[in-house]
């Protein structure tokens, strides 16, 4: 199975402004969320990448760029759609601070599979359109590269949330739980069975153990004998061994 690493763009000049950012053009990132970029594309540059896949607006462009440029290889790129922010609609470029007194703010909170922005897109649907986007992109890239291979999808916060509270089961009334930081790396790997949440909203820590393995000899294998940590997709009971020592 391929392995997808969700990527949120670094800090821009709307988020240290308390400004909802939304699709505006022309929102960069600024200083801290450049350095932020370039430490992420650090970590990232002992994984090979095949590919990095961006969300259209600039902050995400910028961070993919940053990632792009510390790799060895040359992983293939693309900017996805689906993977873009939030159709925020008349809320867009406002202040948190004001948009936390409408009463749609309370919804948006506690109950957002019952949030619509106005003259905008459904909190349901950022998320059924995000999840079927990464998804199917990972479906592709394990097809062209094969299992084992490791990808980035960089996106927003909200956009990885929803993605990651389907990869957890939960309810998208919940996904407010999760937290996803300007430039943090969450891990997903999705299986036959059912996807694996590696990691959320990481800010540190090596990631080598998500290179692939050298090819190993084929042996006869009895069918779904497979775990996660040799390559299947079942779950370890007891919770396995992890990576690879050294790894």
């Amino acid at each position: 199975m391929a392995t997808v690493i969700l990527v949120r763009h670094g800090r821009t000049t709307a988020n240290s402004s308390g400004v909802l950012a939304g699709r505006t053009p022309g929102v960069r990132l600024d200083d801290v969320g450049t350095a932020q970029a370039q430490r992420t594309a650090e970590r990232l540059a002992v994984v090979p990448l095949v590919a990095v896949v961006s969300s259209p607006l600039e902050r995400c462009r910028q961070t993919a760029k940053a990632i792009l440029k510390a790799q060895e290889g040359t992983p293939t790129t693309a900017t996805e759609r689906g993977i873009t922010e939030c159709d925020y609609g008349t809320w867009q470029g406002r202040s948190l601070r004001d948009l936390a007194k409408e009463p749609l703010w309370k919804t948006v909170q506690q109950q957002p599979s019952a949030a619509a922005f106005p003259e905008g897109e459904s909190m349901a649907t950022m998320q059924a359109r995000s999840v079927s986007a990464v998804r199917r992109l990972d479906a592709l890239h394990e097809a062209e590269h094969g299992p084992g291979s490791v990808w980035v999808a960089v996106s927003h916060g909200d956009i990885i949330k929803s993605v990651l509270a389907d990869a957890l089961g939960m309810h998208l009334d919940l996904f407010q739980r999760i937290q996803v930081d300007p430039a943090s790396v969450s891990i997903v790997r999705y299986t036959g069975t059912r996807p694996y949440v590696l990691a959320t909203n990481t800010h540190a820590g090596d990631l080598s153990w998500l290179k692939p393995p050298p090819p190993a000899k084929r042996t006869r294998k009895k069918a779904g004998s497979g775990t996660a940590a040799d390559g299947g997709q079942d779950a370890a009971v007891g919770g396995g061994a992890g990576p690879s020592a050294g790894a």
